[in-house]
């Protein structure tokens, strides 16, 4: 572990979070910053090399814009450390298959996404990045400083060297693999009594049931949700299974380490790491391109992310000139796409859905909607005797929303919940390219 660069970075992300008093000194220090990043990546990435030739690094906010596809197919060339993207692919598939995540390439970690969008990305980091990619982390969501004993207990699909690194005398981090079976996730979690837990909504869910049930005693200090989107029902009850004031949240991608809640429970980008560009979406929505003036090893520069970032309308108490969000909403991939009478077409967002669905009964406990190409599915949750009352007022709240929009409503259908695999996302709203015949109705 690279000690001394985790210190410095956990101390001058604690300090960043009050240096600057307006965003305007913000966005100028991020512009050297960029600067002085892209002229240092140009000289060692063929791939930035070629696609930056011949432009100004003053002019970067109008530099190319590359995704996930463009970072796949250029890896070997776009990475800075020499790796060949099929080497790399077999370390991290085979650190996946055998559940050991300690092997490198090269002196690098490599690690895989869970490819919930379709195409799994690939990302490496260098012993200098992992450092501060966890000083940052340590400084932003530790419920004490470094000088306390914390414990972090992390239920993740997958281990990573970024974890391991920052083992101490004075942090530790547990990791939980999704995959394994639960009651001994839950031994385990007992015997460790973590002061942060950070996991996906879907394990905070069940982790809050086990509590319930006396399965667990312990009650981390803080809690943080990640990896998955986290609703406000799903929030308010991991908050009272574990009695907590705020669920916290930690936005983080392949891409890096992209936000955190603060005090008050306000996700604010990590805008002192990133440069923040963004495709207006309208009402406060926007897509994210990123340029991560930190990250050395696999350069993430002007990238498109593919998520629906919702701004937040008034300011944050804690003062911080970061922006902030009231949430992510879900992937743009998500997005169903609806037609006019005119034939005309209509981009409806992933939350309208959640919206609709969850305030349409109470009764309804769990649910998901898929958007494919012969229709919707609702798939819900309720006790036995409430689940056709749910169904006709899902099937009432939907219909105002089609109209709400000007849309033709879609076909229907109906079946009973079904819980995600281990180790799986949750997501609740979902568009699927697949055509599958619609199940029969589920009583």
């Amino acid at each position: 572990m690279n000690l001394p660069r985790l210190l410095i970075a956990y101390g001058r992300a604690r300090w960043n979070a009050t240096r600057w008093k307006t965003r305007a000194e913000l966005e100028r220090w991020q512009d050297a910053a960029v600067r002085r990043h892209i002229a240092w990546v140009t000289r060692r990435s063929p791939y930035y090399r070629g696609l930056y030739s011949g432009r100004d690094p003053a002019g970067w906010r109008n530099f190319p814009v590359i995704g996930k596809a463009e970072m796949m197919t250029h890896f070997s060339r776009l990475n800075t450390a020499g790796l060949d993207r099929d080497e790399a692919l077999r370390v991290a598939e085979r650190a996946e298959e055998t559940r050991d995540f300690q092997p490198t390439l090269h002196g690098r970690t490599v690690g895989l996404s869970s490819g919930t969008s379709g195409s799994r990305g690939l990302f490496a980091a260098g012993d200098a990045e992992r450092a501060e990619w966890a000083g940052t982390l340590l400084a932003r969501v530790l419920p004490k400083g470094l000088a306390a004993g914390q414990r972090a207990a992390l239920f993740l699909r997958a281990d990573s060297n970024l974890y391991r690194s920052v083992q101490s005398r004075r942090v530790a981090f547990g990791f939980f693999d999704l995959f394994e079976p639960w009651p001994r996730l839950l031994e385990r979690f007992e015997a460790f009594a973590p002061t942060l837990l950070v996991a996906p909504p879907a394990a905070l869910l069940r982790l809050g049931e086990a509590r319930a049930a006396g399965l667990i005693r312990h009650r981390p200090e803080k809690i943080c949700a990640a990896a998955e989107v986290l609703e406000p029902q799903d929030a308010s009850s991991i908050a009272a299974a574990f009695d907590h004031r705020i669920i916290h949240g930690i936005y983080q991608a392949t891409e890096g380490f992209l936000g955190a809640t603060c005090a008050h429970g306000t996700l604010h980008l990590n805008e002192d790491v990133i440069a923040v560009q963004r495709e207006d979406l309208g009402d406060g929505r926007f897509v994210p391109v990123i340029t991560d003036f930190r990250r050395s090893t696999q350069p993430i520069l002007r990238y498109r992310l593919n998520d629906i970032l919702r701004e937040r309308r008034s300011p944050c108490p804690c003062g911080s000139v970061f922006t902030a969000l009231e949430a992510v909403e879900g992937r743009c991939d998500d997005l169903l796409t609806l037609k006019r009478a005119d034939g005309t077409s209509v981009s409806i967002f992933p939350d309208f859905v959640r919206r609709a669905v969850i305030t349409a009964h109470p009764a309804i406990e769990e649910y998901r909607v898929t958007w494919r190409a012969d229709g919707v599915l609702v798939e819900l949750k309720t006790g036995p005797q409430f689940l056709s009352a749910a169904r006709g007022a899902v099937e009432r709240a939907l219909g105002l929303l089609w109209r709400q929009q000007g849309v033709m409503a879609p076909a229907l259908r109906f079946d009973v919940f079904s819980p995600s695999a281990p180790g799986e996302k949750l997501r609740r709203v979902i568009r699927s390219r697949e055509v599958i015949p619609f199940p029969a109705n589920k009583g």
